[in-house]
């Protein structure tokens, strides 16, 4: 597994090795290392058995052969790639190096697994860039140009991934869309996304005002909790079924851009008026005109996702989950949660692991 000690790697780990019964080797990066040691001696206050399932070797998806003995991949069957660039302000040859690169790398090094089974890749649902209606589950190459060199860099990483699987091997794409905490206890590693109107919203007075880019009526914003993300993925990667296929990870019933203000403002405790703005000009307001970054906190690039045109569609998904008793919950259910973590931990930040 690569994405280790990562918010979804670490929760679906445990999950991946009570299916199997098997053990694990997790790639890290030097400098990740203490960190991984740290959320192992976690995982091991809950299951001791962990420890002796999961070993943490030093490597870097950046270096061909990933910068390990090729002895260790040897008996691997299950490879999990989680390892990416999650920033929206990246600069292109850093997420190049790392999610294009470095997904090169690890599918090379795949090659040489003579007993693979699966690789389980996650990708993202901003694969689609910015087009414009419905974007299915098989459809990649849309033509749509990208918010940010972070969609650009993955797109380019599952067309890698998808070459490999018509070459034969054998794989699972998952695209996760905004991933936010926990929908049972609030918990997640970072605010962003969401959390960046939440947190704006939270330092005004009861009478709140948000600028609203884009026609708020039309444009959704799909969100699902961490849990549905390990549950749905941890249940598919142990399907026969699911082999060659690719899943949005996504809520079928994404709410309107308005109705998220809605149920924000009712969570937050907040009147909110709405004040409509051009997309690219809240932008290069946040850009350009001093004192606004600092007091949105929040980078231009996440403007884009608030008028968004892409609508995923969920029906491979729906389809193989059926029975399973496991669905995105709708966002109201859990809001609350989200918020009440956010107030009880006001230093974390919003800084993304690479």
């Amino acid at each position: 597994m690569t994405g280790f000690p990562g918010f979804l790697g670490s929760a679906l780990l445990p999950r991946i090795l009570q299916r199997t019964g098997g053990e694990a080797v997790c790639l890290v990066q030097r400098r990740f290392l203490a960190a991984a040691n740290r959320r192992l001696a976690e995982l091991d206050s809950d299951d001791p058995s962990l420890r002796q399932r999961i070993r943490i070797i030093e490597g870097d998806i950046t270096q061909p052969g990933l910068g390990i003995d090729r002895d260790v991949l040897a008996e691997v069957t299950e490879a999990w790639h989680l390892a990416a660039v999650y920033d929206l302000t990246i600069d292109r040859e850093t997420a190049l190096r790392v999610n294009v690169t470095g997904t090169t790398n690890m599918l090379n090094a795949l090659e040489r697994c003579t007993s693979l089974s699966r690789l389980h890749y996650f990708s993202t649902c901003y694969v689609s860039g910015r087009y414009a209606g419905p974007f299915s589950e098989e459809e990649l190459e849309v033509g749509a140009p990208f918010n940010n060199f972070y969609e650009e860099t993955k797109h380019l990483a599952e067309a890698e991934v998808r070459q490999r699987m018509s070459a034969g091997m054998p794989a699972t794409i998952y695209r996760p869309s905004i991933v936010v905490g926990d929908s049972r206890t609030g918990e997640t590693q970072k605010f962003d996304g969401p959390y960046f109107v939440m947190q704006w919203l939270l330092r005004q007075p009861r009478k709140a005002v948000l600028p609203v880019v884009g026609d708020p009526a039309m444009a959704r914003v799909n969100l699902v909790p961490r849990d549905f993300v390990v549950d749905a993925v941890a249940y598919l990667s142990g399907q026969s079924s699911s082999a060659g296929r690719t899943y949005h990870v996504a809520d079928p019933h994404p709410l309107t851009v308005a109705e998220l203000i809605s149920v924000l403002a009712e969570a937050t405790g907040r009147d909110v008026v709405s004040i409509p703005l051009p997309r690219r000009l809240a932008k290069a307001s946040i850009r350009h005109v001093p004192g606004i970054y600092r007091l949105l906190r929040m980078p231009a690039e996440a403007v884009d996702y608030f008028a968004h045109p892409t609508y995923y569609l969920t029906e491979h998904i729906r389809e193989d989950l059926a029975g399973s008793g496991i669905e995105a919950p709708p966002f109201p259910s859990y809001v609350d949660r989200l918020v009440a973590f956010m107030r009880a931990h006001p230093d974390l930040g919003s800084a993304a692991m690479y």
